[in-house]
């Protein structure tokens, strides 16, 4: 890899990759970490705590979604490229773990298609096949109104931060707040609405084109698929949950939580994903 891609800080746990901070914890199979709107690396820490004795955990913020830098809306091409430039970085030889939430399972999902033989297991959290017609004629009327409306006020607000960042900002908080999100407010900003632009706009490429997840995994991928069971809609089908259940490998679990079950149910999630891990992680 370029030099002036990737450079090492005085800290051996932080790399620099393509503009993007990646920190590395702990030691053994690496476990490649992507959240979601509208959070940061943080989202894992309870989960980097307990795995970090016998994986290396990898986490970074997509793109755009640190603050302290310039808004940086990528198209889901660029998106794959990034993600396999920090896995190169990270773990040349050895394929890596996913462990993925909200569009990081998005981006996650079309990166392992694209690349089967980099991702050896995907641990996804709260979005399914919600690219399948499975899960399309399972929402009511009511369920695409409540989708469409939340989406589509992420996506205005990205336009509008362009000119007016307060309001893109006040929009991106209200709505993060409506959806008991557990980031702090400061935390959030309308630079990281850009994929409600892709899907409704088609922005920066659109999200026309991407892998239809349902056909994505099998055995040569084991998936565990976790999801929060107290929200007003789901983000995967009943099929997607059976097909996980007959295939060798993989799994689904429910927690008695919200969107975000790695903060509301910490100890419980943990404790599920460091068992399935353990089970399917040969011993050195």
């Amino acid at each position: 890899m370029d030099a002036n891609n990737l450079r090492r800080s005085r800290l051996a746990d932080v790399l620099e990759v393509q503009g993007l901070t990646v920190r590395v914890e702990g030691s053994g199979a690496p476990v490649v970490m992507l959240h979601g709107w509208p959070d940061s690396p943080t989202l894992w820490d309870t989960s980097v705590a307990a795995l970090r004795d016998g994986y290396r955990c990898v986490r970074f913020p997509l793109p755009g979604f640190d603050l302290s830098k310039p808004p940086r809306p990528v198209s889901v091409d660029e998106m794959c490229e990034l993600i396999g430039a920090v896995v190169d970085a990270v773990s040349p030889q050895e394929p890596v773990t996913l462990l993925l939430h909200d569009w990081g399972c998005f981006f996650g999902y079309e990166y392992a298609a694209r690349h089967p033989k980099r991702v050896v297991r995907v641990v996804a959290a709260d979005i399914g096949d919600t690219n399948s017609g499975a899960y399309l004629k399972a929402l009511t009327l009511k369920e695409k109104l409540l989708i469409a409306g939340y989406q589509l006020w992420l996506a205005v607000a990205w336009v509008l931060g362009q000119r007016w960042p307060s309001l893109g900002d006040r929009m991106t908080r209200s709505m993060a707040r409506a959806n008991g999100c557990p980031t702090p407010p400061e935390r959030m900003g309308w630079q990281m609405n850009y994929p409600y632009a892709m899907q409704w706009f088609k922005s920066f490429g659109g999200l026309a084109g991407v892998a239809r997840v349902s056909k994505v995994f099998g055995p040569q991928i084991p998936t565990l698929f976790l999801f929060g069971k107290r929200k007003p809609f789901m983000f995967h089908s009943a099929h997607w949950l059976a097909s996980l259940g007959t295939t060798p490998g993989s799994a689904a679990y429910g927690f008695d939580a919200g969107h975000w079950m790695m903060v509301q149910r910490p100890a419980e999630f943990t404790r599920v994903v460091r068992t399935w891990l353990d089970q399917r992680t040969p011993t050195p």
